[in-house]
């Protein structure tokens, strides 16, 4: 890939142009006589959890979504939380149902997650949608959006770079259900080369070296060390961990600062497009539940 200056991947900017379009699909699909509707359960106290939760019922409102939110004690049985679920699935006003995790240790998360119907699943973990887009079948599949938003940013890079993305070598580092295996499953639809490193890969550097395209979700603060990045390639870290920063916080504690799982000064000296952290794919995963939420409104109102 060409050299020159870094190309910072800026995903806030391309997140509000997803939900710019999305707001404008949806008032089309309104004014039809459909709403999407997006319906969050939440169970527990999570600090983490009800942050993100407030995020999805702020940008669903934005885009004109029918929104609900259940809040349900961290003492609720499995029992009422899949009979939820249940009810969610026979709304005819309710298109996405998004289950917030993590569950508390008492539920089964997959046993709850595989009650949503495929139709409604929005974050795209449902086995079905999962083997979806295995087969390759994205038409039929709702995609995970942290691995859905990673691609929006890595065509954007590459169209910015003037790269073609068909026959390069992409490692993956993370196997996760959630981004590492669906988003494997997306470069190979793009005709990528694909490899899926993990923790336990013999001479993971050597192997981030040979990448044209990393996308680093592994959940370790800078574990990839910019002196592994081949010159000229497209990072996408998906990594959000926190970790102690300078000073105090308004509290009086300790500060803290989010940082990716790609060490990104350096990474930054040799990458020709990386997205930061934060600013990169975080945005991103709000801006493709709404997606995935205006895709199953508009499937459902055929």
């Amino acid at each position: 890939m060409a050299g020159g200056e870094t190309y910072l991947i800026d995903g806030k900017a391309v997140s509000a142009q997803v939900l710019d379009e999305v707001a404008l699909a949806a008032s089309d699909l309104i004014a039809s006589g459909v709403r999407p509707g997006l319906a969050v359960v939440l169970v527990g106290e999570d600090a983490a959890s009800q942050v993100y939760v407030r995020s999805k019922g702020r940008a669903a409102q934005a885009c004109g979504f029918h929104s609900v939110q259940h809040t349900l004690d961290a003492a609720t049985s499995e029992a009422d939380v899949i009979a939820l679920v249940a009810a969610l699935n026979a709304d005819p006003a309710i298109h996405g149902i998004l289950v917030q995790l993590p569950l508390p240790a008492h539920i089964d998360s997959a046993k709850v997650l595989e009650t949503i119907s495929p139709a409604k699943d929005v974050d795209g973990f449902h086995p079905v949608n999962a083997g979806l887009l295995a087969i390759g079948d994205t038409r039929r599949a709702l995609v995970p959006c942290t691995p859905a938003g990673s691609m929006i940013l890595l065509r954007e890079a590459a169209r910015k770079l003037g790269v073609q993305l068909a026959g390069l070598d992409a490692v993956v580092v993370g196997r996760s259900n959630i981004v590492g295996k669906p988003m494997a499953h997306l470069l190979l639809a793009e005709n990528l080369t694909v490899t899926i490193a993990h923790s336990r890969t013999r001479d993971l550097a050597g192997l981030v070296g040979r990448a044209d395209v990393l996308v680093a979700a592994i959940g370790r603060p800078e574990m990839i060390l910019g002196e592994w990045i081949k010159p000229g390639a497209i990072v996408i870290d998906v990594g959000i961990n926190r970790v102690p920063g300078e000073g105090l916080d308004k509290n009086g504690k300790p500060g803290t600062r989010l940082v990716g799982d790609v060490a990104f000064e350096s990474a930054r000296q040799r990458a020709a497009a990386i997205t930061p952290v934060p600013g990169g794919v975080g945005p991103m995963t709000i801006a493709m539940l709404m997606k995935n939420t205006l895709t199953a409104a508009q499937r459902s109102a055929r």
